[in-house]
């Protein structure tokens, strides 16, 4: 559990409960209940109802009349909307990062680049899928765009479950894995227009896979 901003020492339950819809932990429609979510994450009532307002403005929880609060499932559609800017927001991070870069971030894409293509190789469907999580929020952490951050963590967040069903479809790694390198290849290159170019083409690919689901 991390502490909320400003290092006043009670714990971030907005942060928390993002982390937890991104991973999985909470199901889509399942109900937040205040009580059970403030002895999880050792946090007031208060703090867990401000916790939940604040994720229903971000669209990652809405409020039933009599029913409280759950998670927002979100429709095909959404998904391939989120996915669309994405695209943008991403090929701008790549584009960023390839501007920036240093030797030692070239070495830490490479290294992760191998770890995909070895979870691929062995059919390690989840380490890949984590490894792909990684290598996005390591590129967008290069390019230096906290505004993108910000984004992309909510974005990824609603589109969660999506992404594990992509994940689990038979082939797509081997594709993801592809335009993955390609992705690392531009960034390390200090090709920003081809980077840009390499992300907006995965998440292209993306797109057209969800519809496929």
């Amino acid at each position: 559990m991390t502490d909320a901003p400003g290092g006043s020492g009670q714990p971030d339950v907005a942060a928390a409960i993002r982390e937890g819809i991104a991973r999985g932990d909470f199901a889509p429609n399942q109900r937040l209940v205040e009580a059970d979510l403030a002895e999880l994450f050792g946090a007031s009532r208060s703090g867990v109802r401000s916790a939940l307002i604040e994720l229903t403005n971000e669209g990652l929880v809405e409020r039933v009349q009599h029913r409280g609060a759950r998670v927002r499932a979100v429709t095909l559609d959404e998904a391939v909307e989120i996915s669309e800017v994405r695209m943008a927001v991403e090929g701008l991070c790549a584009a960023k990062a390839a501007e920036r870069v240093t030797d030692e971030e070239i070495a830490a894409l490479r290294s992760l680049g191998d770890a995909m293509r070895a979870a691929v190789a062995d059919g390690h469907v989840l380490r890949y899928s984590a490894l792909n999580k990684s290598l996005h929020q390591r590129i967008v952490e290069i390019s230096g765009q906290e505004t993108a951050a910000g984004v992309l963590r909510r974005l990824r967040a609603q589109a969660v479950r999506f992404q594990f069903r992509l994940a689990l479809v038979p082939g797509r790694p081997n594709v993801s894995l592809a335009e993955h390198l390609a992705i690392i290849d531009e960034i390390c290159a200090h090709s920003p227009n081809a980077a840009e170019q390499a992300a907006r083409r995965h998440l292209e690919s993306v797109i057209n896979a969800l519809k496929t689901v």
